[in-house]
C-alpha cells in the first residue's frame, strides 16, 4: 500500500517561482524512482522530471535549466523547484512512484495532482 500526496502548487504570475513536493508513505521500495509529470487541458499527459532513489534525473526538454528534482530519501519525498514559469507551464502536476522488484517487475503508484497555473 502506497499513497502520495502532492503539495505547492498554486497561481502564480509569468518569471515566479514555485515548489512543489510530494511525501510518499507506505511500502517504498530501495529502488524505485519519483518523478513528475503534468497534464495540461486537452492534453497528454507528459514526463517533468524523475529522479531515481540513486539520484540519477532526467527532465523533459522544455523544463531543463529551469526546473530542478531533489528527493529526500529518509523522507521518502521528492520537491520540484520551479522557477522562470511559463504560461505553457500550467497544468495538473502528478507525483509518480514505480517501485523496483526486478527488471520485470515493477509496481506503479499515482498521486492525486496539484494545480499549478501560471498567468501572462
Amino acid at each position: 500500500q502506497v499513497q502520495l500526496v502532492e503539495s505547492g502548487g498554486g497561481l502564480v504570475q509569468a518569471g515566479g517561482s514555485l515548489r512543489l513536493s510530494c511525501a510518499a508513505s507506505g511500502s517504498i521500495f530501495s529502488i524505485n524512482v519519483m518523478g513528475w509529470y503534468r497534464q495540461a487541458p486537452g492534453q497528454q499527459r507528459e514526463l517533468v522530471a524523475a529522479i531515481s532513489s540513486g539520484g540519477s534525473a532526467n527532465y523533459a526538454d522544455s523544463v531543463k535549466g529551469r526546473f530542478t528534482i531533489s528527493r529526500d530519501n529518509a523522507k521518502n519525498t521528492v520537491h520540484l523547484q520551479m522557477n522562470s514559469l511559463k504560461p505553457d507551464d500550467t497544468a495538473v502536476y502528478y507525483c509518480k512512484l514505480t517501485n523496483t522488484r526486478s527488471t520485470t517487475l515493477n509496481y506503479i503508484y499515482w498521486g492525486q495532482g496539484t494545480q499549478v497555473t501560471v498567468s501572462s
